[in-house]
C-alpha cells in the first residue's frame, strides 16, 4: 500500500503585482527541471526549480497583454520540449478585454530568463476567445495544444502541433465536433502524452441532457479516434458547471479525475470510476506508484494518493489546484491561496 505523506510548504510565491493576486497556477516537469506558471492582472510570470521542487527561482515575468484569459481555468499554461521552455495563454489586443483573444506561445532556451514570441497558434483569428485550453510536450519532443473554439457557430475541441520546440504550430485540426450541437462550452480541455508520442485528449461533451467527459485519442498530424465517455454514470445537466477534470498518462497508464455533480471520480488503467471525496477543480498527475488527484473542498484543498481510502487536507485553504509528476517519484501540487500560490510535495 502507498501512503500519501506531505512535506512542508517549499514555495509561496507572494503577488508579484501589488494589489494584484497571482492567479491559476500550471506545472511542467522534467528530469533537472519544473516550471510553475501563473498569472497577475495581464501579466504571465514563471519559477523554475532544478531539485524536483523543493526551492523556486524568483518569480521572472515572462510577458504582458493588453488583455490576459484569466480565472475559472483560463490561464497561462506551460510544457518543456527537450531544453525548450513553452508558455501558452490566450489574450487580447484591446486593454481589459479577451473577448477577441487568440491563442499564443512564448518560448525560452536559457532556462526562462529570456523569451521570443509570442506566435499565434489558432489560425482563425479570435476563434480560441473562450479562454480555456491545454498543451503538453511528447517524450520526443512535440508540443500540442488543444482549446476550446468558436470559429463557427457552436463549440468545439480544436488542436495544433508543434515539431520544432514551439517555434512554428500546424494548421488547426478539429479534433471533435458534435453534429448540429456543441461540447461543454466552458469547461476546460486536458491533454496528456504517451510514451508512443500519441496524445490522449479529455473534455466535457454535451449530449442531450447530460454533460459527461469524454477521452480521445491523437496522434498529431493524423485522425483523432472518436471519443469514448468516462466512467458510467451520467450527469444530467443543463448548464455548464465550468470544470474539466484533469487527464495524466506515463507510458500506456492513462488515470483521469474528474467531477460529477458533487462527487469526484478517479479511474485509472482502464479500471471503473471510483469515487474519491467531493468537491470542484480537479486535477491530476500520475507518479510511479499511481495516481494522484486534488481538488478544492470544503474545507480547502484535499488529496488523494495512491491506496489511500479516503483523502487529506493539502492545504485548509486555497482553490484551483495544479499537480505534475517529479523526475523523484513524487508530485508537486501548487495552488491560489490568499494572492499568492503555494506549493508542496506529496509522496
Amino acid at each position: 500500500m502507498h501512503l500519501s505523506i506531505f512535506a512542508t510548504v517549499m514555495a509561496v510565491m507572494l503577488p508579484v503585482a501589488g494589489t494584484q493576486p497571482n492567479r491559476q497556477p500550471a506545472i511542467a516537469s522534467t528530469s533537472g527541471l519544473t516550471a510553475l506558471v501563473f498569472g497577475s492582472g495581464n501579466s504571465i510570470w514563471i519559477s523554475t526549480s532544478k531539485d524536483d521542487g523543493k526551492h523556486f527561482s524568483a518569480p521572472h515575468e515572462v510577458a504582458q497583454a493588453a488583455a490576459l484569459a484569466l480565472g475559472r481555468h483560463r490561464g497561462p499554461h506551460v510544457a518543456i520540449s527537450g531544453s525548450t521552455l513553452v508558455v501558452t495563454a490566450i489574450y487580447g489586443a484591446t486593454p481589459g478585454d479577451p473577448s477577441k483573444g487568440d491563442l499564443v506561445a512564448w518560448r525560452s532556451q536559457d532556462g526562462g530568463q529570456s523569451w521570443t514570441g509570442p506566435v499565434v497558434v489558432n489560425d482563425v483569428p479570435g476563434a480560441a476567445r473562450e479562454g480555456l485550453h491545454a498543451v503538453a510536450a511528447a517524450p520526443g519532443g512535440t508540443l500540442a495544444a488543444v482549446w476550446l473554439d468558436l470559429r463557427r457557430p457552436g463549440t468545439r475541441i480544436v488542436g495544433a502541433y508543434s515539431k520544432d520546440s514551439g517555434q512554428s504550430w500546424s494548421r488547426n485540426h478539429v479534433l471533435y465536433e458534435r453534429a448540429g450541437g456543441t461540447v461543454c462550452q466552458c469547461c476546460a480541455p486536458s491533454i496528456a502524452f504517451g510514451q508512443d508520442g500519441s496524445a490522449s485528449v479529455m473534455f466535457r461533451n454535451v449530449a442531450g441532457e447530460t454533460r459527461d467527459l469524454y477521452v480521445l485519442h491523437w496522434d498529431p498530424g493524423k485522425q483523432p479516434t472518436e471519443p469514448r465517455k468516462v466512467g458510467t454514470g451520467s450527469w444530467a445537466l443543463n448548464a455548464c458547471p465550468m470544470d474539466g477534470g484533469g487527464i495524466a498518462q506515463r507510458g500506456n497508464h492513462i488515470a483521469t479525475a474528474w467531477r460529477r455533480d458533487k462527487t469526484v471520480y478517479l479511474t485509472e488503467g482502464g479500471n471503473e470510476e471510483t469515487a474519491i471525496g467531493e468537491g470542484k477543480d480537479v486535477t491530476i498527475a500520475l507518479g510511479p506508484g499511481g495516481a494522484y488527484a486534488a481538488w478544492t473542498g470544503a474545507n480547502g484543498i484535499e488529496v488523494h494518493g495512491p491506496g489511500q481510502k479516503a483523502p487529506r487536507s493539502l492545504s485548509s485553504s486555497g482553490a484551483f489546484p495544479a499537480m505534475a509528476a517529479l523526475s523523484d517519484a513524487s508530485v508537486l501540487a501548487a495552488w491560489e491561496d490568499k494572492g499568492a500560490i503555494e506549493t508542496k510535495i506529496v509522496r
